[in-house]
């Protein structure tokens, strides 16, 4: 389907000039289309990184925190960067972990997770759980209050987000107050019908990206007709008892439709939720065209979601 009419015009430029991923044919190539641009530092956040024990050996994760504290303990947030299972890094989420904190004003734990191929499921949500668990732990210091504790995430770690309230509600916590997860990828089968309209060579994300990286995240699971919430949330049959979402999409993002039919049901199973749609938008574009009216209205409105969910 080609899109490129449809999309706004102040987004125009940014897509046309995206050169589209090569999972297959050059992962770390495609890898490096994410890497993190050099950043100015907020002089008004405090970064650390620390190694952690992950699910399986030493894990890295990245502490964001005001730099004038003027109370002992604050809400806390674990951010699950993005990448669709298989690319990425707490880096390139920097500038966006450090307007949390002074949006929120809050703590902002991301974790470096193992990334499929390499690492397929279940590396990736037990580094998750392993981050959370060891944030939670640890709060007294870290100077984060383990009772307003939210997760978040974008694309692949909105899947991550959604994968990991399912898993912390069915082992009995840690305790969640708030989940958000942005555009996230839910669904590994592909039967949508905005997963057959994003198919476009240079598209942000389209639905041979997509194939790809479930292919590389689950392996021979993929085919599988049973397969777990915490690899597939779309999957779980469940959604009573999970803590309120706030989540938002471009129409013209492949996750569309998988994301309206998470919300939809999150809704029905009595959990509370807030949801966006953005036309004329594709995937990423708040990061990809920062500057846009639109876009600056989309981080806005998630960031104010945070901030009302920790501070309620």
């Amino acid at each position: 389907m080609n899109i490129d009419k449809r999309i706004l015009p102040e987004l125009r430029e940014a897509y046309s000039q995206f050169p589209g991923f090569q999972l297959e044919g050059d992962l770390e190539w495609s890898r490096g289309l994410v890497s993190a641009p050099p950043v100015k530092r907020s002089e008004q956040v405090n970064m650390t990184s620390r190694k952690i024990p992950g699910a399986a050996g030493e894990m890295l994760v990245k502490i964001y925190e005001p730099a004038r504290r003027n109370v002992d303990k604050l809400p806390a947030m674990l951010w699950i960067h993005g990448g669709g299972y298989v690319l990425g890094h707490p880096d390139m989420d920097d500038e966006l972990c450090e307007r949390f904190v002074q949006t929120a004003r809050c703590v902002v734990v991301s974790v470096d997770y193992r990334l499929a191929p390499e690492h397929p499921y279940p590396a990736a949500i037990e580094d998750c759980y392993a981050g959370l668990v060891w944030m939670t732990e640890k709060a007294e210091s870290l100077g984060i209050d383990a009772n307003r504790v939210a997760i978040a995430g974008a694309s692949g770690g909105g899947g991550l987000t959604a994968a990991l309230a399912l898993m912390a509600r069915d082992k009995g916590g840690p305790s969640i107050i708030f989940q958000m997860p942005l555009y996230p990828m839910l669904d590994n089968r592909n039967i949508t019908p905005s997963s057959h309209e994003i198919t476009e060579d240079g598209a942000i994300w389209n639905r041979t990206d997509n194939l790809a990286a479930w292919n590389m995240y689950l392996g021979e699971e993929n085919d599988a007709s049973a397969i777990s919430p915490y690899a597939v949330p779309s999957r779980a049959e469940n959604l009573a008892g999970l803590p309120p979402a706030y989540t938002c999409v471009g129409q013209l993002d492949l996750f569309r439709d998988e994301t309206i039919e998470y919300v939809t049901r999150l809704a029905q199973a009595g959990v509370d939720v807030e949801f966006h749609l953005y036309p004329g938008c594709f995937h990423l574009f708040e990061g990809l065209v920062p500057e846009a009216e639109v876009s600056q209205r989309a981080v806005q409105s998630y960031m104010d979601a945070m901030a009302r969910a920790l501070h309620s």
